[in-house]
């Protein structure tokens, strides 16, 4: 380094400073409320559907209205009393609890429980897991 030169430093102030506002920040609230205060000018336009979903709400579609005016009172199968009753019969028949039974077909007791109070919505898997269980059929006829 020797023969380089004297050496100097730069003594003359540098000045870090914010960047100007971006349109979004001059559109602030506060930066409005700093406008009027000064006596500045401020515009403020209300766009037709400001804060509004009208684009999505506006017309009422043609399957909507369908919808609305359905009446028909929809619900799923049960099981039938038929059902629950050949259930329950060829688990006694085997001397089972709900929890064995449940247990030898992989499924929960609260499975085993809906189907023989009736509260099931049948299942064919289930059903044919239940046939094969008890060694009878449950469906169809005897």
């Amino acid at each position: 380094m020797s023969g380089v030169g004297p050496i100097s430093q730069d003594w003359e102030p540098v000045v870090i400073r914010k960047k100007a506002p971006n349109a979004a920040a001059k559109r602030d609230e506060k930066a409005v409320n700093a406008a009027r205060r000064a006596g500045a000018e401020v515009e403020t336009v209300k766009k037709a559907t400001a804060g509004t979903n009208k684009a999505a709400s506006s017309s009422t579609t043609l399957n909507t209205r369908k919808l609305d005016d359905e009446t028909e009172n929809l619900a799923h199968d049960r099981v039938s009393s038929d059902l629950k009753k050949n259930i329950m019969q060829a688990r006694m028949d085997k001397k089972m609890t709900q929890a064995q039974l449940a247990q030898m077909i992989n499924e929960k007791p609260q499975v085993i429980q809906e189907y023989e109070s009736g509260k099931a919505i049948p299942n064919q898997q289930i059903i044919s897991k239940l046939e094969r269980a008890l060694g009878t059929k449950l469906r169809g006829k005897k």
